[in-house]
C-alpha cells in the first residue's frame, strides 16, 4: 500500500511555492486587467423618495427568475419589521428605515449594483463572474469552483451561496434581468414598480434624470448620486430624500475600483492556484488512504464478529447437545429403573418345603 507521509507533503507544497515564486514569468490575477466599463451600458435609477414599499418589484423578481415562493407572501407587510438582506432565494428585498427627523419612513431597494470595475469579477479567478457590455455582471456557474472569494470581495455583501444544494451548488444573485435587455425588455423589477420608483435606460442618460431632480428639488433630495463615483461606480444608481448612511447604506467606499485596489493581492492568485493542484492531490491522496484503511478495519471486525458468533453458536449447540444427551441418558435410567421394579411386584414367592398334611390322616407308603 503507497503511503503519503504529511513531511512529503508539506515538501511537495513547497516545493511548488518557491518553483512560483522564484520563476521569472509574471503572474497576473486571473482578471486583473483594468477597465473603465462600458459606454452606452444600461443601469437602473431607483428614486428612494418615490418607494412606497409595496414589494411588487420583488414578486416580479421571483416569478421571472423562477424562484421558491417564500414563507410570507409578498403583500404581507408585517414583514418589514426585520432588517432583511439578499440571499441564493431572494435576488432583491426592500426594507424600512425611519431615519432621523423624518415623520415618515423610507424604504429602499437592494440588489446586486453591478459595479462598472466589479470588486467580485477582480477576485474571482476563474472568470466565472464577468462585467458584460449591457451593463449587467453575469455568472457562469460551470467555470465555478466555489471558492466563494466574490462573496468576500463585494463591498455590498450581495453574493449568495447555496448553501442547502449538496450537488451543484452555485453563486446567486441578481442578473439585471441580462436576459431580458437582450430581448429588448425592462428588467422585471422596473416594468413592476407602479411609482416609477425604479427609471431603465443608459447610465450616462441616468445621471442627467438624476442630476436635474436633485437640482429641480434641492428641499427634497441629499445632493448625491450614491454609485456615481462608488467604487469606481456602478450601473444601479440611487438619489435619496434621507441621508444614505441612515438607509443602511455604506458611505466609506471611496472612489477608487476594486481592480485598482487589488491589483497587488491579485498578483498571488496564480500562485494560489498553482499550489491548489498540488493541495487537492495531496488532500485526495490521504482521504483515500483513510478510507482504504476504514474499509480495512471494516473488513476485520466484520470477520472477527463472524468469528466470534460462529464460536457462539457452536458453543451452545454443544451445551444443547450434551444437555440433550445427559437427559436422554437420565430417561432411560429411569424407564429401566420403572420395568425392573413393575416386574419384582408381578414375581410369585417359592412355596414351603414341608409337604405333609397330617389333617388328611393319610400317610405315604414306605
Amino acid at each position: 500500500m503507497n503511503r503519503i507521509s504529511r513531511r512529503h507533503f508539506l515538501n511537495w507544497m513547497g516545493a511548488s511555492a518557491g518553483y512560483a515564486l522564484l520563476s521569472k514569468t509574471p503572474a497576473y490575477g486571473g482578471s486583473n486587467k483594468e477597465y473603465k466599463g462600458y459606454p452606452g451600458s444600461m443601469g437602473v435609477l431607483h428614486d428612494i423618495s418615490r418607494c412606497i414599499g409595496c414589494r411588487k418589484c420583488e414578486a416580479a423578481c421571483n416569478q421571472v427568475n423562477r424562484m421558491p415562493q417564500p414563507d410570507r407572501p409578498f403583500d404581507d407587510l408585517a414583514i418589514f419589521s426585520n432588517a432583511r438582506r439578499t440571499d441564493a432565494d431572494t435576488y432583491t428585498i426592500v426594507n424600512r428605515f425611519e431615519p432621523p427627523g423624518s415623520s415618515l419612513p423610507v424604504f429602499v431597494k437592494s440588489q446586486c449594483n453591478h459595479c462598472r470595475e466589479p470588486a467580485c469579477v477582480s477576485a474571482c479567478f476563474v472568470k466565472a463572474l464577468v462585467k458584460t457590455e449591457s451593463g449587467a455582471v453575469a455568472y457562469d456557474e460551470a467555470l465555478c469552483v466555489g471558492c466563494r472569494y466574490c462573496m468576500i470581495a463585494c463591498p455590498f455583501d450581495i453574493p449568495a451561496y447555496e448553501y442547502d444544494e449538496p450537488f451543484t451548488p452555485k453563486i446567486q444573485k441578481c442578473t439585471l434581468c441580462q436576459p431580458r435587455i437582450i430581448q429588448g425588455l425592462k428588467p422585471a423589477c422596473v416594468e413592476a414598480c407602479p411609482k416609477e420608483a425604479l427609471t431603465f435606460g443608459i447610465r450616462e442618460d441616468l445621471i442627467k434624470i438624476a442630476r436635474h431632480r436633485i437640482m429641480s428639488r434641492p428641499d427634497k433630495y441629499i445632493d448625491h448620486i450614491y454609485g456615481e463615483h462608488e467604487m469606481g461606480g456602478t450601473n444601479w444608481l440611487y438619489i435619496s430624500n434621507a441621508k444614505y448612511s441612515d438607509l443602511g447604506m455604506r458611505d466609506d467606499l471611496g472612489s477608487i475600483s476594486a481592480p485598482e485596489l487589488t491589483s497587488g493581492p491579485l498578483a498571488m492568485v496564480p500562485v494560489v492556484v498553482s499550489l491548489w493542484v498540488v493541495f487537492l492531490t495531496g488532500i485526495h491522496a490521504i482521504t483515500k488512504r483513510k478510507e482504504k484503511i476504514a474499509d480495512q478495519e471494516k473488513q476485520e471486525a466484520v470477520s472477527q464478529a463472524q468469528n466470534q458468533a460462529y464460536q457462539e453458536m457452536e458453543r451452545q449447540i454443544s451445551q444443547i447437545k450434551q444437555k440433550s444427551q445427559e437427559e436422554k441418558e437420565a430417561a432411560i435410567k429411569r424407564e429401566i429403573k420403572k420395568a425392573l421394579e413393575e416386574a419384582e411386584k408381578k414375581t410369585p414367592k417359592d412355596p414351603s418345603p414341608n409337604t405333609s398334611t397330617p389333617e388328611s390322616g393319610i400317610q405315604e407308603p414306605e
